[in-house]
């Protein structure tokens, strides 16, 4: 990629200005936890997320779901449409875990009767605290009528998900994702969809196949992650995706 203007850098990935309404997106091989207390350097990172993420996103735009994904440009790079971020992550729970389960005192692994969603206020320095739809609106961030939407839209991408990873043997235990209104002010999915945003774990074993590894020191069997990822991807994308 020639040299461009750097419009985000982050621990993970770093964001450039394209041309017209195009932005490029490098992955990193770096990762971090508990708001970059916590990092490291893990080979080849980059070249998985971009891959899992450029392959999922293509998936959710062939099925329906608008998004800010265009192409997969190389090994690590991606070319998106830009949009203005809206500063609220969704998490989409079907399995509780994480900091749900250490918020009510439960255990990891309980399968609610529905699916949850959560709202955050994506700010660091608040430790991106839970809000409720009546915060969002107040704080002028989002209308009622963009968060049925985003629900909706939410709950779509989960039943499309869901059915993806098992077929690979993968149960979505959660993921989070965020929004963003594109030139023509419609909402588009506007985030990476990888083990980092999301919790994955083996349908067989319910072995960790995501960031948890990371949070949770199980970096010695990080080489078998990835041949879990490498496998994964095999059978989804040999898949039709109809």
């Amino acid at each position: 990629m020639a040299e461009m203007e750097i419009l985000y850098s982050g621990s993970s990935k770093v964001v450039y200005k394209g041309e017209g309404d195009d932005i490029f997106i490098r992955f990193k091989d770096y990762i971090t936890a508990f708001y970059g207390i916590k990092g490291a350097r893990i080979e080849n990172k980059a070249k998985m997320n971009c891959c899992i993420s450029s392959m999922v996103l293509g998936y959710l735009n062939d099925n329906g779901v608008a998004t800010h994904f265009l192409e997969q440009m190389s090994d690590t790079e991606q070319r998106c449409r830009i949009v203005k971020h809206i500063p609220i992550e969704v998490i989409v729970r079907n399995v509780i875990a994480g900091s749900m389960a250490r918020r009510l005192g439960l255990e990891d692994g309980i399968i609610p009767e529905n699916t949850i969603f959560d709202l955050c206020l994506r700010d660091n320095e608040l430790g991106d605290p839970l809000i409720n739809d009546h915060h969002a609106v107040a704080l002028g961030l989002v209308t009622y009528e963009e968060l049925k939407h985003i629900y909706e839209v939410s709950a779509k991408v989960n039943a499309l998900l869901v059915d993806l990873y098992a077929r690979a043997g993968i149960k979505l235990v959660d993921f989070k994702i965020e929004f963003g209104r594109a030139a023509d002010n419609t909402l588009v999915l506007a985030d990476e969809l990888t083990p980092d945003t999301c919790r994955l774990w083996d349908i067989a074993t319910e072995e960790r196949m995501d960031k948890d590894r990371f949070r949770r020191d199980l970096v010695v069997c990080a080489k078998r992650m990835r041949r879990w990822h490498n496998a994964s991807l095999t059978n989804l994308t040999s898949n039709s995706y109809a």
